[in-house]
């Protein structure tokens, strides 16, 4: 068994002040993947003795960050993402890890926050393009490919406590779900989308949502606003999407929320996969 875990650490260097390593030492992980980083290599290797780590760091001092952590290293790692013009430093990193016999490739992400109707959210547009044109070329048949990650957006109404009044907020855009359509539809097929468009569908699967089944949740976010976290009332865009032989594998799903709100390292909760591997 192989276990696999993402988090935005909202800063690495705070997650660690707060609290991190103790999750990290119980856990029992053999890849951690991280959002967020907010720091360098130096900062990684200190939170993670002992660990391989990967990191692409953002050319914006204090800001994203992604890196992956494991305890065996990685074969090969790629952070070649997008055309030249899509700013996609801190946030892409893919890692290929040999594990028994077989070959498992997994990716950080850190998608746009965006804001709707701004510069912002154009960004996120054409980070979302990019990643529909590299999850198509990563879903091959057979392959062992899982995309983790903050990824800022709730594909459905179960993945936000109030949906109602995100409708015309970024995270809950339609057109933005609308692609989650088409990552999530049977490959090859015309997918109906929320936003009313159709698109061809590439065959990856929510790896929470299906193990979740169709219930609220499990939240993944909660803002740092009232009383959000206390009455989860929370947002659920982590994820692990997974290639169907992948998805295959999977043997346990869960969200690491934490036992109180002073006891939180992040506004993020870790999500913890494992796979038969």
């Amino acid at each position: 068994m192989t276990r696999i875990a993402s988090v935005n650490v909202n800063g690495i260097r705070a997650a660690v002040r707060k609290g991190m390593n103790a999750w990290v030492d119980a856990s029992d992980l053999d890849i951690l993947t991280i959002q967020e980083v907010r720091g360098q290599r130096e900062h990684l290797e200190a939170a993670l003795p002992g660990w391989h780590v990967l990191e692409h760091e953002s050319q914006q001092k204090g800001r994203a960050g992604v890196a992956i952590a494991s305890r065996e290293p990685a074969l090969a790692s790629r952070i070649e993402f997008g055309d030249e013009a899509l700013d996609s430093y801190g946030r892409w990193l893919e890692a290929d890890f040999r594990i028994g016999e077989h070959t498992v490739t997994v990716v950080s992400a850190y998608v746009y926050t965006g804001e709707a109707e701004t510069p912002k959210q154009d960004l996120k547009w054409a980070f979302l393009d990019a990643m529909t044109v590299r999850l198509g070329e990563l879903n091959t048949p057979g392959a062992l490919v899982v995309i983790t990650g903050d990824l800022n957006v709730g594909h459905r109404e179960f993945d936000i406590k109030n949906w109602r009044g995100n409708r015309k907020k970024a995270g809950f855009l339609p057109r933005e779900r609308a692609y989650f359509d088409s990552w999530l539809g049977e490959a090859g097929a015309e997918i109906a989308r929320v936003d009313g468009t159709t698109g061809t569908g590439l065959g990856w699967v929510d790896v929470g949502r299906t193990f979740a089944g169709e219930v609220d949740g499990p939240y993944t976010w909660w803002s740092n606003r009232g009383q959000a976290f206390d009455n989860d009332t929370g947002w659920r865009i982590d994820y692990h999407l997974a290639t169907p032989a992948l998805a295959a594998l999977v043997e346990g799903y869960r969200v690491d929320r934490y036992p109180s709100y002073d006891t939180r390292w992040s506004d993020h909760a870790p999500v913890v996969v494992d796979y038969a591997i």
